[in-house]
């Protein structure tokens, strides 16, 4: 093909809108030649996008994709999602493809349609024509739209995926069906049934904090606020995050330990909070159940002992061994704040938070002796 287009293959979107620290526009380009591709490709590799979905600290571009430019006639949307709410696949259809689906459904929503899947039964004759209906396609389009749909359904199955998007879908002017673009997500859950699947993971797209908590078999996700948080079940520490918003603040993360971590592990997870500099309190919030308290509280015995934590620790502690815990902390120097109910603790850490905040723009030291 005499004609190119030439893109970052990278796992996060707003690439086209996105620029590169070489100072290259664009992550995606239509080229002319392959010298252009070429010229293009090297403003990409080696350097970092900037995209609204990377944040400030951009991604590193590592290859490229190159491939041929083709041309559509009408560009159509087709995912496949695990869908809690018909327990199984549900295949979500528009014929308004080639834009944001968030927008669509924003602003048009009759125009989506879903088509839910018995996983057990597996897709139908009458659901791909069901597709094929709402796409309005006829004639050589439509059988190869339902060989394409069958085929994408049974990847969706094979490999445990929790999403597969095709935005868009075209029809070309030659009369082609392809599948433009893909996003397809796998359940992390069935690593061990896809270990060559997984091992293509590229980690240096990943935030460094994520890729250390998934070593240390943390579940970590980064947020943007001042108060870090290190909870056990992921129900708690979203309730959590949500009275830390009801009393003014903002979390800087989601962190949940899990119901059998070690001491180790909640010495990993302190780590992970604390290198975070925008994290100005730690709230702990454990309900002891399979997780020991007592465990809990020699993890961060540990973690404030080796890490040298200068900011605002708030522990709160029910359940299991709570009795121990508390006992061992009672027993260390370090600079610990319980608090045995959970909107107190959560009102203490804002507040804690904010006060080191507005010492660290001042340039004023704020030493937290609290004692237990």
């Amino acid at each position: 093909s005499s004609e190119l287009s030439s893109g970052i293959n990278a796992e996060y979107g707003g690439r086209g809108k996105g620029h590169f620290s070489s100072g290259l526009k664009g992550g995606v380009k239509i080229c002319y030649s392959i010298d252009e591709a070429v010229k293009h490709s090297e403003g990409m590799i080696g350097h970092t996008l900037y995209t609204k979905q990377t944040g400030e600290q951009g991604r590193p571009c590592n290859d490229v994709l190159v491939c041929e430019r083709v041309y559509c006639r009408k560009e159509f949307y087709f995912a496949i999602v695990m869908d809690r709410a018909v327990h199984g696949p549900c295949m979500i259809v528009s014929t308004q493809g080639g834009m944001n689906i968030e927008d669509v459904a924003r602003d048009n929503p009759e125009a989506i349609h879903k088509i839910p899947v018995d996983i057990e039964k597996g897709i139908s004759e009458e659901q791909i024509e069901a597709v094929a209906e709402v796409l309005e396609m006829g004639g050589d389009q439509r059988a190869q739209l339902k060989t394409s749909v069958e085929k994408l359904y049974n990847l969706f199955v094979k490999y445990d995926s929790t999403l597969l998007e095709i935005n868009p879908l075209a029809e070309l002017t030659d009369g082609r069906v392809l599948c433009l673009d893909c996003k397809i997500n796998f359940d992390d859950n069935a690593e061990y049934r896809h270990p060559d699947l997984f091992s293509k993971r590229d980690w240096s797209q990943e935030d460094k904090r994520d890729v250390e908590a998934n070593n240390a078999g943390l579940n970590y996700i980064g947020l943007d606020g001042s108060i870090g948080c290190l909870v056990n079940g992921a129900g708690l520490a979203m309730a959590t995050m949500d009275i830390i918003k009801l009393h003014g603040g903002d979390p800087a993360n989601f962190l949940d330990v899990g119901g059998g971590a070690t001491s180790e592990q909640v010495t990993e997870a302190f780590k992970i909070i604390s290198s975070d500099p925008k994290v100005k309190a730690i709230l702990v919030n454990i309900f002891g159940g399979i997780m020991r308290c007592d465990v809990i509280a020699q993890g961060i015995l540990d973690a404030a002992t080796n890490l040298n934590l200068d900011i605002p620790l708030i522990v709160r502690l029910q359940g299991s061994n709570v009795k121990e815990a508390k006992a061992l902390m009672a027993l260390s120097n370090i600079k610990i704040l319980p608090i045995d109910n959970l909107d107190e603790a959560a009102s203490m850490a804002v507040k804690l938070s904010d006060i080191v905040s507005r010492a660290q723009e001042l340039k004023i030291k704020v030493d937290f002796s609290l004692g237990i």
